[in-house]
């Protein structure tokens, strides 16, 4: 084999991409942009009816919709800058590639968020080692670099206890609740907890009322989506980054993601019985059962192992992407007080 054609049956067409079907069939377009743009508007939609909706509004009501715009306009800005942060990646390396199909979710008793976030199809399946790994990579490192400026602006802009008081009136003579449902701690938003909310004077909403703040709420729910994107397994944004970096040697690195999801999972199911171990969630055996069957432990052969590895500079990006992983993940996503 010819260590600068890794698969002899294609040609290579564009810089960064093999293409191996006829380029009439390979330039074939779809409906057009239009499907892009009604997507994003029906999302823009149901992220605004969510954002009423964590303010403890009726979503429904019509006269309320201004007020959910702020959370709307910042989870869209979390979702547009991870989207076309892969985008320009692949226009950078000629890899044909669609506008974000952003997806919906008006069922906010299922999904409080209003959408499952978005989507860009790749027209083709094999890459070059450095174009796997820009593209894989430029997203969640976008999209991660948005919700830190989203999680700082709402750290450093935290209202005063009256805030709370006027969503639950009803507070001011209970208390603030400190039990029910509650979102959990990742690294990233603990330290900026201790470092920006903290001082004497300050109001630091307890964890179970925390997603009334548009800007944290959005920035938790960054950090949330980048961990899992990150995850360096199978075709997730973290899979493509590990086999660009290690090539078939980054399945050891995926089982022993899958294995702690696993034991994630499982810890879950301790508190059900009776057993006080509350570092785990249930929900990590969906995911793990998602990648199992669905997206797969082990990244599929896109590019030959005769390709020469990453240089110095990607291969430091790479590992940054390991770290973002690790400080945004949230072992317990949610629980019950």
């Amino acid at each position: 084999m010819n260590p600068n054609e890794p698969y002899p049956d294609f040609h290579r067409d564009k810089p960064g991409v093999i293409i191996n079907e006829p380029p009439e069939t390979y330039e074939k377009k779809g409906i057009g942009v239009w499907l892009n743009i009604l997507l994003f508007f029906l999302t823009f939609f149901t992220t605004t009816i969510a954002g009423v909706y964590w303010l403890n509004k009726d979503p429904y009501e019509l006269s309320n919709f201004s007020i959910g715009l702020t959370y709307s306009f910042l989870i869209l800005l979390v979702i547009t800058t991870h989207e076309f942060g892969h985008y320009f990646a692949a226009k950078i390396h000629r890899v044909p590639v669609t506008l974000p199909y952003y997806i919906p979710f008006p069922f906010i008793f299922l999904n409080p968020f209003g959408t499952m976030g978005a989507v860009i199809k790749m027209k083709t399946s094999h890459y070059s080692r450095k174009a796997l790994f820009d593209i894989g990579a430029a997203g969640p490192i976008a999209g991660w670099i948005t919700t830190l400026i989203i999680l700082l602006i709402g750290f450093l802009t935290l209202p005063s206890i009256n805030y709370i008081y006027e969503i639950h009136p009803e507070y001011r003579a209970t208390g603030i609740p400190v039990g029910g449902f509650s979102f959990g701690y990742n690294i990233l938003f603990w330290t900026f907890e201790k470092l920006f909310a903290s001082s004497p004077g300050v109001f630091m909403p307890p964890m179970n009322e925390f997603y009334h703040y548009p800007f944290l709420c959005v920035g938790w729910f960054g950090l949330l989506i980048t961990s899992l994107n990150m995850m360096p397994v199978g075709q997730l944004d973290g899979g493509h980054i590990s086999y660009a970096m290690f090539g078939d040697k980054h399945k050891y690195i995926a089982y022993a993601t899958f294995g702690l999801l696993m034991f994630f999972g499982l810890a879950g199911l301790l508190p059900l019985l009776e057993i006080n171990f509350n570092w785990g969630s249930i929900n990590w055996l969906v995911w793990a059962a998602l990648i199992l069957f669905v997206i797969k432990i082990e990244h599929p052969p896109v590019f030959s192992e005769y390709e020469q590895p990453l240089n110095k500079r990607r291969m430091l990006i790479g590992w940054f992407t390991f770290f973002i992983f690790i400080v945004s993940f949230c072992p317990v996503p949610v629980y019950e007080l």
